[in-house]
This record gives C-alpha cells, structure tokens and sequence, in this order.
C-alpha cells in the first residue's frame, strides 16, 4: 500500500480533532466536513442542544442584531422555540422599550397572533402572509389598549383562503365565524392541544382565556410546543436579547434595557478590537447587571483576552462571512468563518467564557461545523431575513416570488436608519464612507417560509450529526468532532442534485 493512503493519526486541537495533520491555512466551512464515529446514540432526539453559555436558550441559534433580521415577531417566535433573538442597536431606546416588553407579553404555548380589523383588504393581508399552511389572521376589532376581546372576533382568514380571494375584498366578508376556539384554560399541556386541534380539523384555531383572545395554535404549532423547550426567564417569559452600540452613554442605555426586561445584552461593533469597545464594555461590566454580556465582532485569540477582560462571558466571532456584508472585499480584513471560531473558541474555554459563531451559515451542515469547532451558538442572519416573521412587509417580483429586502448593516440604507437625525453635511459625510449591500432581495423558500420551518431544518440537521459523532450534548460533540478536509470538487459531490445527471 502506497504511504500516501496511509491514513494520518488526529490532530486534537482544543476536543475536536482533525482527521489529518493541521491545515496550515485558514478555512471556511465548506472546507471541511465531519467524519462519522462509533456512536452510541440510538435517537436524534436523545441529543441536548442547549448551548450552556449562561443564555436561557435551549438550541444554539440566535438571530443577528441586523434591522432586516430580528423584530418582535421574530424574536417571539425563536424564543418560543428555543432560540435567542437579539433586537438591534439601531433602533430608538424607546422603542427598544416597547419591543423588549412587548415580547415578554406574548404567549409561551400558543403563537402570537396576528389580528386586521374586519375592513382590512386582502392586499394588506398578504403583506404579512404568503399562502401557506397553517397560518390565518384574526379578523377582529382591538380595544385602545389592543387587546381582542372574544365576542369581537369575527373568525379566522386562512393564508390559503388569502391566496384565492380577490386583492380589494374585505377581511371582514371572509372571515368564518363557524371555526372552534380553544379555551386556554381548558388545554393542559401541547399534546392534549395537538389532539384538540386534530379533532375540530380546522387548520388554525384561536385561542381565548377569561373572555379574551391569547394566541392562535395549529397542529404544526401544536407539535413543535411538544418537541422543542422555549427560552424562558426566571418569571417564565419569552427571553430575548439587545443590542447596544459602542458611543454615546452605553451604561445608562445598557440600564434601561435590563429595567425593561431584556435577558443578554449584545455589544456590538463591526471592529470589536479597539479601544472604544474596550471601553464600552467595561463601563457596562462594572453595573453588575445580573445577565450575560455578548461583545464582538472579533476573529483571534487576543481579541476574545480582551473583551473578556474587559467583562464579556460570550464573544461574536465573525468578520466578512456574511451574505450582506462587503467588508473583505472593500478592506481585505477579516478571516475564513471556520478557522476564526476554531481559534477564538479554543481561547475563550481557557477562559471561561463562550464563543457565537456570527455569519457565513447557508446550510445546516454550517451550522454543526460551527459547533464542531467549539462555538456555543451560531448566529444566523440573512437565512433568517427571508421568513414570514422577519420585520418588514412581503413583496412579489415579476414572477410571482415572494421576497423580503435585506441589507447590510453597514450599507448607506443603514447609515440612514442610524444617523437620519444628522445635519445634512454629517449624514452625508458618512454615506460616502458606507459600505455593505443597501438592498437585496432575500426570497422566501416555498418549503420552509417560516422561522420555525427553518429551525426544523438546521436542529434536525444538527441533531443528526451529533448522532454521528457519537454526541449527546454541544460540549461533547466539540470533543467528540473529527474533522476533514475536502476540496472544491469534495464540497460538491456533496450537494443533491435537483434532476438527475
């Protein structure tokens, strides 16, 4: 036998091992791939996804701080699933407020719902759904506090009932006042929900409690409730995370934000290595406020030192790898994603702390890959951008496609959203400097256009290659990891092909 087949003995670098000798470039995720073990896991669902990084959440996704990517639906939504969802620094402190509020109001056992007067059109129906299953809009009228009472509903428009009706037509003319609701009260747990819902045979039911409307539930819904534990905090509340900026008063802005509610605070700057950072983050470490600190975005060891000096237990590791993000291109800085979590991971366990992997994510392979190489979570932007629960409204292009916009955080439409209470000399000196894609569009996956539908996919995915690894928890797969690596042509054979060859 040729000694070149002679397979080489691994290389343990921090628990996961490479299956030949360390690479002596960096690499993206699409540079490696995980190689089975002898495993003991007879279930994907033996596998314990929580991330352990002192966060509430129960599976290792949080939703990037971007304004196309996290708004209060969103956030609910992840956090009832197990999630983190991280509300961005650009919005007014007000109104990071009223958001963070407005998601410990929601529902933990049912889905936020969503409710149009009944002379709502159907046009500004489709602006939040597509024709899909398992979604409706509550036709009915909201007191001034905007609370439905139950004796205002009118019923429930299915998305599908929206996609056959015509675009001028009032909600109120569709509704159907013959479908069941559930009394909260009445349903003890998500599996005696499910079958509740199994035997009226509606599609999707309202739910009411003391006279009032709580949520909405599908059979979808239903079953996700009973196979995913939400992120919760310590009054049993939806969990959800902030951002905040490096300038201006961070630590009053920072003590706001935990007197609304808010579960990690996030801070945030596109060069997490500097000086204003540094400071930021001590300022806001030294309030002991109770609740885990994230800091980035960085990609080396001395940077994790730093910011966990400086008070971090959790640091953003990514710069360049995302699908909006320009910055490698107009400044050659930055760093394959794969390589950066490998070694700001390994830096942050001798420390104590945790690493989310921030960007560069398309499949769920990523997102193992990025746990493999010792990230607690893994941050997902623009996967997530082109869902139902993402902010804004849908669109259709020419070809009937429906799209959400998304853009870069950096990009002159962001400039904008950020600095628009600027003079016009200092706004526009700062657009000359804006980089990023200002505008593009994210389209919706006719499979999967929920957020929901998008965790199934990458938690199963996940799920699965800890089985392989022999895995029952995230620190364990790390450990248990062996990792290979593949050429462009390796990558490839990989992909399903869509029609046969």
């Amino acid at each position: 036998i040729s000694s070149s087949r002679v397979p080489h003995p691994p290389t343990t670098v921090e628990g996961m091992e490479f299956s030949g000798p360390a690479p002596t470039v960096d690499l993206t995720y699409s540079d490696v791939f995980l190689t089975p073990r002898r495993s003991a896991i007879a279930s994907r669902l033996q596998v314990d996804l929580a991330p352990y990084d002192g966060t509430p959440a129960t599976i290792p996704l949080v939703s990037a701080n971007m304004n196309s990517v996290t708004g209060i639906r969103l956030a609910a939504t992840l956090a009832r699933r197990g999630g983190l969802g991280v509300l961005p620094q650009d919005m007014p402190l007000q109104g990071l407020d009223e958001a963070i509020r407005w998601v410990k109001r929601q529902p933990v056992l049912w889905d936020s719902p969503l409710v149009l007067s009944p002379d709502a059109s159907v046009v500004d129906a489709r602006e939040l759904l597509p024709a899909v299953e398992g979604h409706g809009i509550v036709v009915a009228e909201t007191d001034a506090s905007g609370v439905v009472h139950a004796n205002e509903i009118r019923g429930i428009v299915t998305a599908n009932r929206l996609a056959t009706a015509l675009p001028d037509a009032r909600l109120g003319d569709l509704a159907r006042n013959d479908q069941p609701m559930l009394e909260a009260d009445d349903v003890p747990d998500a599996r005696a929900a499910f079958d509740l819902i199994a035997q009226t045979g509606a599609e999707v039911v309202g739910v009411v409690q003391h006279g009032m409307l709580v949520g909405t539930l599908s059979l979808r819904s239903a079953l996700r409730s009973t196979l995913y534990a939400p992120a919760l905090d310590g009054a049993g509340r939806l969990a959800v995370a902030a951002a905040v900026g490096i300038n201006g008063d961070v630590a009053s802005k920072a003590c706001a934000l935990v007197a609304a509610g808010v579960d990690v605070l996030v801070v945030d700057t596109a060069h997490g290595h500097q000086e204003g950072m540094l400071r930021a983050l001590k300022s806001v470490a030294a309030l002991n406020l109770g609740i885990p600190i994230a800091a980035g975005n960085i990609v080396t060891a001395d940077g994790v030192r730093d910011l966990v000096d400086a008070g971090a237990s959790i640091v953003k590791v990514g710069v360049g790898p995302g699908a909006m993000c320009t910055t490698r291109m107009m400044t050659a800085v930055g760093r394959p994603q794969f390589s950066a979590v490998l070694e700001t991971a390994a830096a942050a366990h001798e420390l104590g702390a945790h690493v989310w992997a921030d960007g560069g994510v398309r499949y769920p392979r990523d997102v193992a890959l990025a746990l493999a190489a010792g990230a607690a979570s893994v941050m997902v932007g623009s996967w997530f951008a082109g869902t139902i629960e993402a902010p804004g409204r849908l669109q259709v292009d020419g070809s009937g496609r429906a799209y959400k916009e998304s853009w870069g955080m950096a990009s002159t439409k962001a400039v904008h959203e950020r600095f628009g209470r600027l003079d016009p000399y200092e706004l526009a000196r700062k657009e000359l400097f804006a980089e990023g894609i200002s505008s593009s569009k994210i389209y919706l996956d006719p499979l999967r256009p929920g957020v929901e539908d998008l965790i199934d996919m990458i938690t199963s995915g996940v799920r699965s290659s800890f089985t392989y690894a022999g895995a029952s928890s995230v620190p364990e797969f790390h450990n248990r990891a062996l990792v290979g690596l593949q050429s462009a042509a390796g990558y490839e054979e990989g992909k399903a092909l869509p029609v046969s060859w």
